[in-house]
């Protein structure tokens, strides 16, 4: 705007300068002074004297002092308007400057809040004070919008959490139920195999739910920032499938440092489980092997998951991240039939990142399988 306006003024100021540099030119040239030789050789020879040597030498003398006066005249007009010109340009830019500053200081709150929204703040607003303008009808408008967006988001998150809640007593109660029958000696074969089948489907929707409920927590803003050590996270979700892995062959291997960031314990701990997690799921039937790492560079606290699994496109690198997308059957795609997932892991790792300012990078190797790569800001 500071440029605009002090651009506008120049613009109008030379304008103004040419008119009446033109103007002052047109005056001097219809003067009589400009004609005075012509004049005075007209009322000379009226009166027989034109070829008197001294008066005509003395007309001539006179007609240049007068066309030398002239030149100096424009030439002095020019000059002083142009350097008026710069001098009062100069303080229509610094006039300019602090015009547009206090003119969008408004503009700036507005811009200041989108930004912190952006972090998941949507309980924040503007709240600008000032006359009924433009401006302060954009702020309003802009906190109403907010407004909406929080109680959606909010509604949202009760909704999941309350239907989260309603589902996992009766789905507690179907798993108790089937582990008792499951006790029992006399059950005959197919009635047990069904009951293992249903305890397995039991587990995967009580998995669903769980991975709802995270997925819908990390979309909501993090009050409280906690010092986590994605080290012990990490050797935790290591424990936690190294039963599961032994069972389907695969090799697990780490290299750990303690690194600490500022989060949510419970989140980045979902992280990095679903991220091991999904590495031993979806890996190969023979000589699987799974690579953990977690340590630091230039970008923040970095949480690196290899595996060996099977082939993934680029193409559908994107498509894993999204819920409930799956490349493939799991117990086709992978050597481990005793996992099933509901196509939420990655997702939650996605949102998990994002409610930490971090992102998540994956890569298909070149023999098959995934890299998986969370950088997260470090603990500052």
């Amino acid at each position: 705007m500071t440029v605009l306006y002090g651009g506008a003024f120049f613009v109008a100021g030379s304008l103004l300068v040419a008119v009446m540099y033109f103007y002052v030119r047109q005056s001097l040239d219809n003067s009589p002074g400009v004609n005075a030789l012509a004049t005075a050789q007209t009322f000379l020879g009226q009166r027989g004297l034109q070829a008197h040597p001294l008066l005509e030498d003395l007309v001539i003398g006179l007609n240049k002092q007068a066309e030398q006066q002239r030149h100096d005249t424009l030439r002095a007009m020019l000059v002083w308007s142009l350097a008026c010109l710069v001098v009062v340009g100069l303080a229509a830019f610094a006039f300019g400057w602090v015009l547009a500053g206090r003119f969008l200081q408004p503009l700036q709150e507005i811009t200041a809040t989108a930004r912190r929204v952006v972090d998941r703040n949507l309980h924040e607003r503007i709240s600008l004070s000032g006359p009924p303008d433009e401006i302060k009808e954009l702020a309003d408008t802009f906190d109403a919008m907010l407004e909406r967006l929080d109680r959606a988001f909010d509604s949202r998150y009760r909704f999941v959490a309350n239907a989260s809640h309603e589902l996992r007593t009766p789905l507690a109660i179907n798993r108790t139920v089937i582990e008792v029958a499951l006790e029992d000696p006399d059950l005959v074969e197919p009635t047990r195999r069904l009951a293992e089948t249903l305890l397995g489907v039991n587990k995967r929707n009580e998995r669903l739910i769980d991975g709802l409920l995270v997925l819908a927590s990390s979309d909501q803003r993090i009050d409280r920032l906690v010092q986590v050590d994605l080290a012990e996270a990490a050797n935790r979700a290591i424990a936690g499938v190294r039963e599961q892995a032994g069972q389907a062959g695969i090799q697990i291997s780490s290299r750990i440092n303690s690194v600490r960031v500022a989060g949510d314990p419970a989140l980045l701990q979902r992280l990095i489980d679903n991220l091991v997690d999904n590495a031993v799921r979806y890996n190969v039937h023979e000589n699987g092997w799974v690579h953990v790492g977690v340590g630091t560079d230039a970008r923040g606290a970095r949480v690196r998951v290899e595996n060996a699994g099977p082939h993934v496109s680029a193409a559908d690198v994107e498509v894993m991240f999204e819920p409930f997308r799956r490349l493939g059957n799991d117990e086709h795609r992978s050597g481990t039939p005793v996992f099933s997932g509901a196509g939420l892991g990655l997702s939650i790792v996605r949102a998990v990142a994002l409610a930490h300012d971090g992102r998540v990078e994956a890569i298909p190797g070149p023999r098959g399988g995934l890299t998986v790569e969370v950088v997260i800001p470090l603990l500052q």
